[in-house]
């Protein structure tokens, strides 16, 4: 955290596990030493069985994952699906469903924002039978709340800002976007590069996203293996002058959109 904050940013996306390994109670001490604000923790869900654990299970850690998110005043709580593991589609679609009901009621009293992540075909292996952002939308529609929304991730879906129409129907139910680089077409290894080195369009998807009136948090996703041999600080510090560089010529102000998410 101290790493992110001596760089220039005032937010920080959260993985659970390390949450948990580093200690949730120290974790909140250092966010209040730090004065940073958390734009996302991640995840819970998995309700269709893939990781091993049954629907009840799923269940009960995601409610302790909303819990979480309200101790730790974040943003959302990112929610991944579940791959299809062997249902059928109604099947699929009712475990989930039935655990997205628990979670959102659990989610408005604690007023935590849940934030759906669909991923791509390639991308999502046994994490979400969620493969696209319509199909997202469409399940958001079956609810009337205020605190279910979803992410979007520019390396699941780089072609968004090719579609105007959609970008439009999807602004108003982001609770986050997640930004990315990549030298490759997206794959199950989710191997990124830093930002400005790699082809995904950033800067005319963060223009459009803005122009549509998106004014959320733009969380940073620096993940695999190029990532993991850079210099942390020095990655931080090449990601924050890409993004100001970017930013600069758009209203909104840098410091309080642009997060980085790697470690606490």
């Amino acid at each position: 955290m101290h790493h992110a904050l001596r760089t220039g940013f005032d937010s920080i996306g959260l993985w659970r596990r390390k949450v948990v390994d580093f200690g949730e109670q120290r974790t909140i001490e250092l966010l209040d030493d730090t004065e940073l604000n958390v734009s996302s923790l991640g995840f819970a869900g998995g309700f269709t069985g893939c990781d091993g654990r049954s629907l009840d299970e799923s269940i009960r850690d995601a409610l302790a994952a909303v819990g979480s998110a309200a101790r730790l005043n974040a943003n959302c709580l990112i929610v991944i699906a579940g791959g299809q593991n062997n249902h059928i589609r109604p099947h699929r679609n009712r475990l989930f469903r039935q655990g997205i009901d628990e979670m959102l009621m659990a989610a408005e009293v604690a007023e935590v924002t849940l934030a759906i992540k669909p991923m791509h075909p390639v991308c999502a292996g046994d994490w979400s039978f969620l493969n696209s952002l319509e199909e997202t939308l469409e399940l958001l529609e079956l609810y009337d709340s205020e605190y279910l929304k979803l992410v979007y991730d520019l390396y699941q879906f780089p072609e968004l800002v090719e579609s105007p129409a959609l970008i439009a129907d999807l602004v108003p139910h982001l609770a986050l976007v997640q930004l990315a680089d990549s030298r490759l077409p997206h794959s199950i290894e989710l191997e990124r590069c830093p930002l400005g080195e790699g082809k995904l369009p950033l800067q005319d998807t963060v223009e459009s996203l803005l122009y549509a009136g998106y004014d959320g948090s733009f969380d940073v996703e620096l993940m695999g293996s190029e990532i993991e041999h850079c210099d942390y600080q020095q990655l931080l510090t090449d990601t924050y002058e890409a993004l100001t560089s970017m930013f600069d010529q758009f209203a909104s102000p840098v410091e309080e959109q642009i997060t980085s998410r790697r470690e606490l």
